[in-house]
């Protein structure tokens, strides 16, 4: 579809605009977004290989960093999320603190559970994510790797 590649561009280019001002800025440009700390993700791409960077709004979990791929509600999910679901390791970027992650994509009742539990208490926005995607949301859980 002619449309989604030029919104797909267009989201690229944001998402390397903002990782850049998060990163010269140590996190003060782009730190938070609906009142959720925010994180710069690289993982390499699933198909290109390459690096990619998204600026993501996360929750801390007993010193883990959980994520979730609504894309603000797109019937698609992030490519950012797709690209996580393809690999076991990642990078996160916070303030100005670069740490590996290893990537765990929630399922069956600890999907439930972070989605009851620990997104919808403290970021109740993400219900209208979801019934305005059709779709369950995906969320992951990065853990540093020491």
């Amino acid at each position: 579809m002619p449309g989604n590649s030029v919104l797909n561009k267009v989201m690229a280019f944001g998402n390397r605009t903002m990782s850049r001002l998060y990163a010269k800025s140590n996190g003060r440009i782009g730190g938070k977004v609906k009142g959720l700390p925010v994180l710069v993700l690289t993982v390499r791409g699933r198909k290109s290989g390459a690096e990619r960077k998204a600026p993501v709004a996360y929750f801390d979990k007993d010193g883990a960093y959980v994520v979730v791929g609504s894309g603000g509600g797109s019937k698609e999910t992030p490519q950012w999320f797709q690209n996580l679901a393809a690999t076991d390791r990642a990078r996160v970027l916070i303030g100005e603190v670069t740490r590996d992650v290893s990537v765990r994509i929630a399922e069956g009742a600890e999907l439930k559970q972070l989605w009851d539990g620990l997104v919808l208490p403290r970021a109740a926005f993400f219900a209208d994510y979801e019934k305005k995607s059709g779709r369950t949301i995906p969320i992951a859980v990065l853990t540093p790797t020491i």
